[in-house]
């Protein structure tokens, strides 16, 4: 099993176990725990949508663009806070929310999975002067998703 392998099960496996736990939660504490990013369970669940959307292209990107690939990062300068404004997580149908979660998480995992082994070292213009590969971009997306699901524990909990 390669790596790719490994860290599709692990999305998999966590996306599996968080559905039912998601949905279970009350609209209070979905809506008013916040963060210290002052992030409510709704703006963070609508950010990991946008995570895995921004790196679905990349990682499409990656495999056929120019290298290095220029493609904006979104959380930089506070744009994911923008993208979490502009779409209005707090008001989304929070059942939809979830299932955008689990279905936009299942499909990264089947992109994932897809990825030209040749491409892997592609790099990707991260910032100013930084490059990530392809390899180390997706190797990475577990730790940031399980980030976001100990910010969502921690709101739970509080």
């Amino acid at each position: 099993m390669n790596k790719f392998e490994l860290i599709g099960r692990e999305l998999l496996s966590l996306v599996e176990e968080w559905e039912q736990k998601l949905l279970a939660l009350s609209s209070d504490v979905i809506s008013e725990r916040r963060n210290s990013q002052n992030r409510n369970i709704k703006q963070i669940v609508g950010h990991m949508v946008d995570s895995a959307s921004n790196n679905i292209h990349r990682i499409v990107h990656l495999q056929y663009g120019n290298i290095p690939l220029v493609f904006p990062n979104y959380a930089t300068h506070g744009n994911n806070d923008r993208w979490i404004a502009i779409q209005n997580y707090e008001e989304e149908d929070w059942n939809n929310l979830v299932q955008l979660w689990k279905f936009t998480n299942i499909h990264i995992v089947h992109v994932i999975q897809n990825i030209n082994s040749e491409k892997t070292e592609n790099k990707w213009m991260s910032g100013e002067n930084e490059e990530i590969s392809l390899e180390d971009m997706v190797v990475d997306f577990p730790r940031h998703f399980k980030l976001h699901l100990d910010e969502i524990s921690e709101l739970i909990n509080k």
